[in-house]
């Protein structure tokens, strides 16, 4: 008979070569795992802090200068900024004081002028009241004269036509004395 090729070559593997269970888990091969595993570290190890941690160590220290250089100009804009603010408030404020003093000199300007103006005006007026006041005193006195020398006439006209003999003086002392009061 023939012999049985069931026979097992160690504990891991079977007679054909193949492994029985998982292979990760068999205790024949664990030390030569963990040889390898300690040897995989120790590179992975060696290449991160020889080339990687260098690079990334150079990288953040670049970016935190950076970023230092950026907040010292950004502090150095705002206090700019802030000077700057405080200059416009100031000349914001000079100018208003500026306007106003304009303004309450011309509203001053104005009132004098104004007020040259009206008392102008007052003196044009009285004058004209006076020159005015004097017509119409001449006015009157030509038109009492007239209103006397028509009523004279017509005295006299009506005494010569109610057939009186009127003598001029007696005609005229009887109008001067009616016209007068």
């Amino acid at each position: 008979m023939a012999a049985s090729t069931d026979k097992v070559a160690s504990t891991c593997v079977d007679s054909y070569g193949s492994a029985i269970g998982m292979p990760q888990l068999c205790g024949d091969w664990m030390a030569n795992q963990i040889f390898w595993l300690i040897v995989t570290l120790v590179i992975i190890f060696l290449i991160l802090s020889r080339i990687a941690l260098p690079r990334i160590s150079a990288v953040l220290a670049d970016r935190q200068g950076t970023i230092t250089n950026y907040i010292a100009a950004s502090e150095e804009l705002k206090s700019k900024a802030e000077d700057a603010e405080r200059a416009y408030v100031q000349a914001l404020n000079d100018a208003r004081s500026e306007a106003s003093r304009l303004l309450d000199a011309t509203k001053a300007e104005m009132k004098k002028e104004l007020q040259s103006a009206i008392n102008k005006a007052d003196a044009d007026i009285s004058v004209k009241v006076d020159e005015s006041e004097k017509s119409i005193a001449e006015i009157k006195k030509n038109a009492v004269a007239s209103v006397e020398k028509v009523a004279k006439d017509t005295a006299k006209e009506i005494v010569s036509a109610l057939g009186g003999k009127a003598d001029a003086k007696t005609i005229s002392l009887a109008v001067s004395s009616k016209i007068k009061g």
